[in-house]
């Protein structure tokens, strides 16, 4: 797995090819990213490296995360956008 340290490069892993994906994470990176902490963060970029069919999945309801720290990010995201 390749490390995500920078904002740039976690600004292109966010650009997914899936508009339902970029549109969750572009303005999740840009809005709230920063204000994660540490452990969330690193949460995030794991959350980058996963397949983008199993995101799609997870972030449209069709299956839950099997793994409880990407799944309480999928959550954390989700739950940003509906407010």
């Amino acid at each position: 797995m390749v490390e995500i340290h920078s904002k740039a490069r976690i600004r292109w892993a966010c650009r997914r090819g899936m508009l339902e994906l970029d549109v969750l994470f572009m303005p999740f990176v840009e809005e709230a990213y920063d204000s994660l902490s540490t452990e969330q963060q690193a949460i995030f970029q794991r959350l980058l490296t996963q397949e983008d069919p199993d995101l799609f999945a997870w972030f449209m309801g069709h299956e839950e995360c099997k793994d409880e720290e990407l799944n309480s990010m999928v959550t954390l995201i989700l739950d940003r956008v509906r407010v």
